[in-house]
């Protein structure tokens, strides 16, 4: 039976080099760390890597010290992975006007882009196989969502490509700000939820015996419209988050 954390010591040695392990003050918490521990935890981050430690070594040893694993990954991201002693310290990564303006502007013609490059793969699919069952009318009204849907392309999807291309030439993806990050989150969980609701529809038509040609090639443009979308974005956060290099 393991002893109770409190009983353990908070000395521990490591071959030749001695160190003392950081504590939180009180028992941790999901908040932002006091500057005085914030204060503790770089400083040991900075000697240990400058120790030679590996990363994984060092969020092994703090985590089980007590430390949340997100301030741990937070303090252990403030140092580049060059190999290079003593650590070189990242740049704050701080969200300027002008980057944010970029990202909302980027994400926010990128789902108008998806939307209604979808809606118009869905009047063409509609058009070419009609169902007997609507209305001739329908016919004409599919035409005028086609215009809508094209006119909102024209617009929107040349200035998501310009200010996407502004985007990686002026901001560096490993120091890329919250807004940025976030908005990539945001869209990967979208993402996510479109292509599980995909699947959840054509299971439920599959098992209603409701298959036919026209729902699998709208399923099929789902599909690939989100499926893309989800890769791009999961190498740019790959990129703003690249993965340790092997001790």
């Amino acid at each position: 039976m393991a002893a109770p954390r409190w009983l353990l010591p908070r000395s521990h040695r490591f071959s030749s080099w001695a160190v003392t392990f950081p504590a939180p003050e009180t028992q941790p918490k999901r908040g932002s760390l006091t500057m005085s521990e914030q204060a503790r935890l770089d400083q040991f981050v900075r000697e240990a890597l400058t120790a030679g430690r590996s990363r994984a070594e060092i969020a092994d040893v703090l985590r089980e010290a007590g430390w949340p694993a997100a301030a741990v990954d937070e303090a252990l991201g403030r140092y580049a992975t060059t190999p290079f002693t003593p650590p070189v310290p990242r740049p704050a990564s701080v969200t300027s006007p002008r980057e944010a303006f970029l990202y909302l502007v980027a994400f926010s013609t990128l789902y108008l882009s998806a939307w209604h490059f979808g809606s118009l793969l869905f009047q063409f699919i509609d058009l070419a196989l009609p169902d007997p069952a609507e209305s001739p009318w329908r016919g004409e009204a599919a035409r005028g969502r086609i215009r809508w849907a094209v006119a909102v392309l024209l617009t929107a999807f040349p200035v998501f490509l310009l200010v996407s291309r502004q985007i990686l030439r002026q901001v560096d993806p490993a120091r890329a700000g919250g807004v940025g990050r976030w908005l990539t989150w945001l869209t990967l969980f979208l993402a996510t939820l479109v292509l599980l609701g995909n699947v959840a529809t054509l299971i439920f038509n599959l098992l209603g015996g409701a298959l036919t040609l026209r729902f699998l090639l709208k399923v099929l443009v789902v599909a690939l419209t989100a499926g893309a979308i989800f890769g791009y974005y999961l190498r740019q956060l790959r990129r703003m988050d690249p993965p340790e290099p092997p001790a």
